[in-house]
């Protein structure tokens, strides 16, 4: 990793660091809008022609439901899967929104009333391995904020099905459709409709530049949906200082390194910090991986940044904003107040960024590429909207009326006015 002094930095050095790798979709959108029409003209048909050709694979059915699907699962993995759900599920259900009901004035009565989104697409990637946590992550608020249709998009095995622990879940969230596709192909399935697959509203999920690219492309047309967040490289920032494990530090990078060769990987640390160790145990940790070839160029690509104190560290996150911020330094809990920027926090040294993946409670869903800065990470409000309501009674509009006329007449709006005015003649017969 390439080391830099933080207060040895000009602005522009340190804005610098701070900026991902430039995403280039134009080629990316070029390839993408052909599925997108061809899903829009052929429905079921097309998804099986761009699964053919880019996975090798027809599944029929398309879509089934899974909850009436027979699985077998390994004890032991059926209960991690549990586990890791009633975690999900506890710290999600303690998010979901009590009514807020206001008088503003007397008469004037106002509340907000949470509904959920009714229809939903997760998708779920599958590559190069089942991903389970995913689904639980994006499947279980969405099951708490009471969405009617849940569609899962996940790509098959070669033998066209679905791995059971994936059914498994659907089922314990209450899906209604498993759709066996993945790439733009799924997600331009579940944005417009085909015969098969329900139209969603809103769109969930991880992907690669293609999938990234359908769900920019699809969340700015006629098929009128929403996405989560806009997405990038998975990345993690660490701050350590001279209390900190260098062995923890490096297992901690690590393990985001081995996301991709693009993921981003940080460490800023107090000059206390025993970075040469550390730069060691990376060596010798990233020998033992099998993916340890994309994991070195990720770490090749990353670089440490040495402060003088805590609070330079700090400020340096804030300006990263970095999708995992891990805190190990004495007494993590104090620098809590001060991060502004970060889409998820592990505090101390038994605190790895993995719990926070599979089963800790917290959603590994969450804003990359500086996003952090304006985006939250997926929570049951993501599959809810709040609506407002206002009850006003004669004394109420009596004492709000003349404002709104006042306010009316100013904006030069007649008909607003009128709509106040004519009742208050009303009440004063």
């Amino acid at each position: 990793m390439k080391s830099y002094i933080y207060n040895k930095l000009a602005t522009d050095d340190l804005k610098q660091l701070c900026q991902r790798p430039k995403m280039d979709f134009t080629s990316v959108f070029g390839q993408v809008e052909p599925i997108i029409q061809g899903i829009a003209e052929e429905g079921d048909n097309g998804i099986n022609h761009f699964s053919a050709k880019f996975d090798g694979v027809t599944p029929d059915p398309l879509v089934i439901d899974p909850q009436n699907q027979d699985i077998r699962l390994n004890d032991d993995i059926r209960k991690a899967i549990d586990t890791a759900f009633n975690n999900i599920y506890e710290f999600h259900k303690a998010q979901l929104p009590s009514q807020l009901e206001v008088e503003t004035m007397p008469g004037v009565q106002c509340k907000r009333i949470a509904r959920p989104i009714e229809r939903v697409g997760l998708y779920i990637p599958g590559g190069t391995a089942i991903l389970p946590s995913t689904l639980m992550m994006l499947g279980i608020p969405a099951m708490l904020a009471g969405c009617s249709t849940i569609v899962v998009a996940t790509p098959p095995q070669q033998d066209g099905t679905v791995a059971d622990e994936i059914i498994y879940i659907a089922q314990k969230i209450g899906a209604t459709h498993l759709l066996k596709a993945g790439g733009a192909q799924a997600v331009a399935g579940m944005a417009l409709g085909t015969e098969s697959v329900p139209k969603v509203d809103k769109i969930f999920g991880p992907g690669n530049q293609y999938v990234t690219a359908a769900k920019m492309i699809l969340q700015n047309s006629e098929a009128q949906i929403a996405i989560d967040m806009p997405a990038g490289p998975s990345e993690v920032l660490v701050i350590a200082d001279e209390t900190t494990n260098p062995v923890f530090v490096a297992a901690d990078l690590l393990s985001q390194a081995e996301h991709g060769a693009d993921s981003q990987v940080v460490l800023a640390a107090t000059k206390g910090f025993d970075l040469e160790t550390c730069q060691r145990q990376l060596d010798q940790q990233l020998a033992e991986l099998p993916r340890k070839e994309v994991a070195r160029k990720a770490i090749e690509k990353s670089f440490s940044i040495v402060t003088e104190s805590l609070g330079e560290a700090v400020s340096f996150s804030n300006a990263y904003a970095p999708e995992h911020l891990i805190i190990q330094a004495k007494q993590p809990n104090q620098l809590v107040e001060d991060i502004m920027n970060a889409g998820s926090i592990f505090l101390g040294p038994w605190t790895p960024e993995s719990a926070g993946d599979y089963a800790s409670g917290t959603n590994h869903t969450l804003p990359t590429y500086g996003y952090a800065r304006m985006y939250s990470g997926v929570s049951v409000d993501s599959f809810i909207k709040q609506i407002t309501v206002q009850q006003i009674s004669k004394e109420g509009l009596q004492n709000v009326g003349p404002t709104v006329e006042k306010l009316a007449d100013l904006e030069q709006l007649q008909a607003h006015k009128n709509a106040v005015s004519i009742r208050l003649a009303d009440i004063n017969k």
